[in-house]
């Protein structure tokens, strides 16, 4: 497998990456990355139904985003020391069986358990996206890692954007039904259609889980990278987790159907995704460019927010900028991370998604205080202030850090 890889120089991918398998991953990164972001337009609607107010509901979405940073530690480096297959597959039953138990939440307390579990499970995605970088003919990695992480995209703003619409003319129970359905498919396919792929270390668990902190001090790239995808991701999240409580307030008034339904203008991102991928494989170590350029946008988008609340061209057009600038920030990251160690990706991977969803957490978690406190434009105000903390990190630190 590393051979095949490692020494394919035509254009064309490995025999084990065909364009149909880079789909099919791409597809199920999407639908299990999906998992986390079904809860988010349907906060309304939960906060309703239990009776709680929009800091307690919040918890859903907080507990999703924890489980998830969670799950990228203890489960997603096990692609380094396990058949990655096998691992995918059986992980997706898991995230199943955590969809089914969210439908049958007969409260707060269970439904906010059961997003732990499945936030956990949901990393299964991050056991994709590294075995196609694994996969990949090292000249096209940046593309084929932009596709599958185009997918994943996809999944993020399609899960809004469905789970908006079942949520309101169906129920919020249905959803999570559907998905799990969904996972249990996909799991099936994977297992018949998905390439072995064999580890690349030798380490055992406790020694991969230790190999983390290894990692992350050995690489200057990979710390830096993780905080600057970390604080725009961490005000992503907090747009995302905040905006449906938003559009019920006036002058919108509007219930989850609308709030999924933005998800769609984010379609923008995944045009940018692959291009960026693209971009990254000309570059080389240029992607700090990328990158700059990506918190700019994310920035502007809610400098563009805080300027003019209550505005549907405002909020329309700063939805598009902003996932622009995440997704194209993203790939940069990703695939500077990937160059660093062949045999560790998933365990790179791992650390890097880590802190970024840590931070993801964080921004559910302040985000959902801000909103309380100071309304949209203070939200706006605090996630700007992220983005452009990741630029000045970026702009500002990458030369000491690349040398060190």
């Amino acid at each position: 497998m590393t051979k095949t890889v490692g020494k394919n120089a035509g254009r064309a991918l490995a025999p084990e990456l065909g364009g149909n398998t880079v789909l099919l991953m791409a597809a199920a990164a999407g639908l299990f990355v999906a998992s986390i972001y079904y809860n988010q337009p349907m906060l309304g609607i939960l906060a309703r139904e239990f009776g709680v107010g929009p800091e307690q509901v919040a918890s859903v979405a907080v507990l999703t985003q924890v489980g998830y940073a969670v799950g990228l530690l203890f489960l997603a480096s096990l692609g380094d020391c396990f058949e990655r297959r096998r691992l995918i597959v059986i992980t997706t039953l898991g995230l199943a069986a955590s969809l089914a138990w969210a439908a049958a939440s007969p409260s707060l307390t269970v439904l906010v358990a059961a997003s732990l579990c499945l936030g956990v499970l949901s990393t299964v995605a991050q056991q994709v996206v590294p075995m196609a970088a694994h996969l990949a003919p090292e000249h096209q990695r940046g593309r084929v890692v932009g596709v599958v992480m185009a997918g994943l995209l996809s999944g993020i703003l399609l899960a809004r954007t469905i789970s908006g619409v079942v949520s309101e003319y169906v129920s919020w129970r249905a959803m999570f039904a559907l998905a799990a359905f969904a996972c249990l498919g996909m799991a099936a396919l994977l297992a018949v259609r998905l390439p072995r792929s064999e580890p690349t270390s030798p380490l055992s668990y406790r020694k991969t889980l230790l190999s983390l902190l290894g990692l992350f001090r050995a690489h200057a790239v990979l710390r830096r990278a993780g905080l600057t995808q970390g604080l725009i991701f961490a005000a992503f999240i907090a747009f995302w987790a905040d905006v449906a409580l938003y559009l019920e307030q006036p002058p919108f008034f509007q219930g989850s159907a609308v709030a999924g339904l933005l998800g769609l203008l984010g379609m923008a991102g995944i045009l940018a995704a692959p291009l960026a991928g693209w971009v990254s494989d000309k570059l080389g170590g240029g992607q700090g460019r990328i990158i700059i350029c990506g918190a700019g946008a994310v920035a502007a988008s809610f400098l563009l927010f805080a300027c003019f609340p209550g505005s549907w061209a405002a909020l329309l057009g700063g939805i598009v900028l902003m996932d622009i600038g995440v997704q194209a920030a993203m790939i940069s990251n990703q695939s500077r991370v990937y160059a660093l160690d062949a045999t560790a990706r998933s365990r790179l991977n791992t650390v890097f998604m880590t802190v970024m969803f840590a931070f993801g957490a964080l921004g559910s978690a302040v985000g959902a205080h801000a909103f309380a406190l100071f309304g949209w434009r203070g939200l706006s105000l605090l996630c700007a202030g992220c983005a452009l903390a990741a630029l000045g990190i970026e702009a500002f630190g990458g030369r000491r850090s690349e040398n060190a």
